[in-house]
């Protein structure tokens, strides 16, 4: 299977910044409890215009990193692993139980309790940390392992814009939110009418994500339904969809992605933190990270296929999937992300927090040795 330019270019970038995302995780809580604890954790704090820092790069610069997921879900969906329904109805059904299965598992432990609405956070997968992982196994890993892990990887953030905007919205503005629906809607005549500067809809989408922040609905889902009026084209390099993705991927992969990692994990661990591996949402978020993401995408994966509603592409394994899957695990970004929208408790978004960097480290760790010893036996 030969992997087209803009893959190479979205998984190598991916892979790179899985990496930094590791590096400045660390050092993010490593100076979040050092001697300057106390400044540095108040810096993310500080507000600006009524907002931290930190809501201001989940709000804000997140949008752009949604922006760049729909661009590239868009060119799966014409041209990519997407474009032929029988190859993508394997990560397709991947993902639904990659979803379906953690947050089953988690309402089974929380359904009843003040923690239920983090049914959402288990449901994600760290696209830049899995590929990171993946890609320090060498050349040994199958194309169509990567395609299958990046295509179920994407499907699976599209899937936690979705549980974002539905579930994750308090009060409606309709008001502002058809305001903003209006101008998405002036965008996609543009886009008809076959208008390819790339100016117009970048300035539509900022006056857009500024009457969705005051919607109600989550800010970022502009940055997905903003991709889907960027004018695609043939998706050559000459077109406005291509060359502003093209253009975002460093942005986010080496800027965006790790600002956000180093202002959500400035996390002052106390004496105490170890009280909180005893809750049953922390017990939900590890379950349904460690154990339920591996289970999901496999028992979904074997039934589509069993079915006959899915093809297991060639030289794709039962146990690489299974690998995948456990690599799917690694919930970070956006269990992270949707852990802020889910908890008003500072204390409950702390202990969750720490339960998805030791659920993300479990499932990164059982992932490549997994799929190293599977590789190798090969």
């Amino acid at each position: 299977m030969k992997l087209t330019k803009t893959f190479k270019a979205f998984f190598e970038n991916e892979k790179s910044g899985g990496i930094i995302l590791l590096f400045v995780t660390i050092l993010s809580l490593y100076l979040a409890n050092s001697s300057i604890q106390v400044p540095y954790v108040a810096f993310w704090e500080k507000e600006i215009s009524g907002h931290s820092i930190t809501h201001w790069i989940n709000d804000g610069l997140m949008t752009i990193f949604f922006l760049l997921i729909g661009l590239e879900l868009e060119r799966e969906i014409y041209h990519g692993e997407l474009s032929n329904i029988k190859n993508a109805s394997l990560p397709i059904m991947a993902a639904f139980g990659g979803m379906l299965v953690p947050a089953a598992i988690f309402l089974a432990l929380n359904y009843g309790t003040t923690t239920q609405n983090g049914a959402g956070i288990p449901m994600a997968t760290d696209i830049a940390f899995a590929i990171g992982i993946l890609s320090l196994l060498g050349n040994k890993v199958p194309t169509s392992l990567k395609v299958f892990l990046t295509a179920l990887a994407v499907i699976d953030d599209l899937g936690a814009i979705i549980v974002i905007a539905i579930f994750y919205t308090t009060s409606i503005s309709f008001l502002n939110l058809g305001i903003a629906l209006g101008i998405w809607g002036l965008l996609f005549v543009l886009n008809r009418m076959k208008i390819h500067n790339l100016i117009p809809y970048l300035i539509g989408g900022a006056i857009m994500w500024y009457f969705m922040l005051n919607s109600g609905v989550h800010a970022t889902i502009t940055g997905v339904i903003l991709a889907f009026v960027i004018p695609f084209g043939d998706g050559g390099e000459k077109t406005s969809s291509y060359r502003l993705q093209h253009f975002l991927h460093r942005p986010v992969a080496f800027f965006i992605l790790p600002l956000f990692a180093i202002a959500n994990t400035a996390l002052t661990i106390s004496d105490n933190w170890h009280e909180g591996l005893s809750h049953v949402n922390t017990y939900g978020i590890i379950l349904g990270l460690v154990v339920g993401k591996p289970l999901g995408i496999l028992l979904f994966s074997s039934v589509g296929v069993t079915s006959g509603l899915c093809i297991l592409p060639k030289n794709l394994k039962w146990a690489h999937i299974l690998g995948a899957g456990m690599l799917g695990g690694i919930g970070f970004t956006m269990s992270i992300f949707i852990t802020v929208l889910a908890f008003k408790n500072p204390e409950i978004v702390v202990f969750s927090k720490i339960a998805i960097l030791i659920a993300s480290f479990l499932a990164g760790l059982m992932g490549f040795f997994y799929l190293k010893y599977t590789l190798n036996r090969k």
